[in-house]
């Protein structure tokens, strides 16, 4: 989103179109509905790569900044050059324009072989329910791709192969990346103003507060395209409402609801920030790429925003970066994070090369591959706890995600909740911070797209 935006997550932009769009965009000319759901995946597979004659791989992906782009260049010559049978075509996009592109593109007649779906339900969701991404279960089994990843990663990539169930049944993709939403601060400004990297919740907010006071930007905020907020405010959620109960809300599963005191009061903080003035002004009409750098220029004390920013963040404030979870509301308190893994590479249905583009997934995934992402300053979402790193903010974003994956802290993205919530959540929490609407109207807001959703998706 959604980065990331998906994530984006992540990552991972979340501004994503509505169910009614992607079902029509599905459907090609002159047919009357989406094709059927694969519900398996070839029964044999090969997986030598060299002996699959020429073969031209077209791969869209969103690796299009600092780190993610330098791992996916040394990854792919990498890939090349062990198989020069293979050729890739690679399209690189920002994670907006895929997002807005890549649904009309799986509904063409030569659709990429090889793409980064967004896990929610408005992307890889809705190809699923389309039968527009082939399911992966064989070639994991081939490869060993369930010994490599934890199911607790793999479940972001899990539909039914109706594409109502997130979380479980068939294996649609495989992320690079793991991804924690946290602080980012300017340790130099921290020690200028006489302050430590906060303990708990009440030190964070005394800290914005003298931040403010001694007239730096306690907070940049980029919210122009919506969905930043999304991760403020999961920030801010989580220190309020229990864990397991925003799992349930964001996996879109019935018997929960926005609209209680705990959401209320995670909404109503959020608010008194932008009373307070402690975030940037303009910020619902800033972009979320110059907020963020303006934050490496020197330009605020603290970042809420996802791991995925580590590689340029760091090369624009070096040691001067720091990096923590979110701190509890008491000290020693079990870490919560919104957060996940990286969007994930798919093999679409009409590729003619799925056996090609399953052995290119695997490459990039593999175990010189976390290297290689690690060296290049992101987060290798299998074997981290495996990579050496030195010590600095590198090391924080290491430490901080293995933590919060150890104790099991790690909440999924709120987007992921229905097929419109990105939308829905974006324009709501843009309207709540210009003060156009209040925590109970914002929170009405949710419930009524989220029932909707969970009390029909049987």
């Amino acid at each position: 989103m959604t980065p990331p935006p998906r994530r984006p997550r992540r990552t991972p932009a979340l501004a994503l179109l509505a169910v009614a769009a992607l079902a029509l965009a599905a459907c090609a000319p002159g047919s009357s509905a989406p094709p059927a759901p694969q519900t398996s995946a070839p029964s044999a597979v090969r997986t030598d790569a060299a002996a699959l004659g020429d073969v031209t791989l077209t791969v869209w992906d969103q690796e299009v900044r600092g780190g993610q782009a330098a791992q996916m260049k040394e990854l792919n010559a990498a890939f090349q050059a062990k198989y020069p049978n293979i050729k890739l075509n690679r399209v690189s996009r920002s994670f907006d324009d895929l997002n807005t592109t890549l649904r009309l593109a799986l509904s063409g007649n030569q659709p990429p072989d090889v793409v980064e779906a967004n896990n929610g339900r408005p992307s890889m969701g809705a190809f699923v329910k389309a039968g527009q991404l082939r399911p992966l279960d064989a070639y994991a089994e081939a490869y060993g791709w369930k010994s490599r990843y934890p199911e607790s990663v793999l479940r972001y990539s899990r539909y039914s192969a109706d594409g109502k169930l997130f979380g479980e049944g068939n294996l649609y993709g495989l992320p690079q990346v793991g991804e924690v939403v946290g602080l980012f601060y300017n340790k130099a400004k921290l020690a200028k103003l006489g302050l430590r990297p906060p303990a708990t919740w009440a030190d964070f907010e005394t800290a914005l507060g003298t931040a403010k006071a001694g007239g730096e930007v306690p907070m940049q905020l980029g919210n122009l395209d919506k969905w930043p907020a999304v991760h403020v405010f999961g920030t801010v959620q989580g220190r309020h409402v229990p864990a397991e109960q925003i799992s349930t809300l964001a996996f879109g599963r019935k018997g929960a609801s926005w609209s209680t005191p705990e959401n209320t009061a995670a909404a109503e903080q959020l608010v008194s920030w932008v009373d307070k003035g402690y975030f940037n002004k303009g910020f619902n009409g800033q972009g979320y790429d110059p907020a963020w750098q303006a934050f490496g220029k020197g330009e605020g004390v603290f970042l809420i925003a996802g791991t995925w920013l580590l590689a340029d963040l760091r090369k624009a404030l070096g040691d001067d970066l720091g990096f923590m979870l979110p701190p509890g509301v008491s000290a020693g308190a079990p870490p919560v994070a919104t957060g996940g893994t990286g969007l994930p590479f798919a093999i679409t249905a009409k590729s003619p090369h799925p056996d090609a583009a399953a052995a290119y997934i695997d490459f990039i995934t593999g175990t010189e591959a976390m290297k290689v992402l690690t060296r290049t300053g992101n987060l290798p979402v299998a074997e981290t706890g495996q990579q050496s790193v030195q010590p600095g903010p590198q090391q924080d974003v290491f430490t901080a995600f293995g933590t919060v994956t150890g104790k099991n802290g790690l909440v999924p993205y709120l987007d992921y909740a229905t097929p419109t919530f990105a939308d829905t959540l974006g324009a709501a929490l843009q309207d709540l911070l210009a003060k156009k609407a209040t925590p109970q109207q914002f929170l009405a807001t949710l419930d009524k797209d989220y029932k909707t959703f969970a009390e029909s998706n049987e």
